[in-house]
């Protein structure tokens, strides 16, 4: 059952990205959750979400090819979700990329929240 709401969570924020629904991912995830970009940039989600709003990351459509590596630690968890992500992201693309992203969780009052996003390829 935790299983397949963490999938889901996943699959939520990619859909919410495509969306451009920057309400949708500030409920999915924790107000001081961090994305960690391909380059190394720690970006806090304020920004990336304002960065979504103003079009200055453009995401255009995303396929799921796996989620594994789900672990579940008593209120804490973590997957990796595989993708093939098209998007423009600060003015470059847009381009297809096979984003792996490594998705931490922390059990909320009762509620499944992201904590943390690690991108990378694979």
């Amino acid at each position: 059952m935790t299983e397949e709401i963490l999938k889901q969570l996943y699959r939520q924020v990619n859909d919410a990205m495509v969306a451009k629904d920057t309400k949708k991912l500030a409920e999915l995830l924790e107000p001081d959750t961090v994305l960690i970009h391909m380059t190394g940039y720690v970006q806090p989600v304020t920004e990336w979400l304002e960065q979504i709003y103003t079009g200055d990351m453009i995401y255009y459509s995303w396929q799921e090819d796996a989620i594994k590596n789900i672990k579940i630690n008593g209120n804490t968890a973590s997957l990796i979700g595989q993708s093939r992500v098209k998007a423009r992201i600060w003015g470059a693309g847009p381009s297809t990329w096979r984003l792996q992203i490594k998705m931490e969780f922390e059990n909320v009052d009762g509620k499944w929240k992201i904590i943390k996003q690690t991108a990378s390829t694979y």
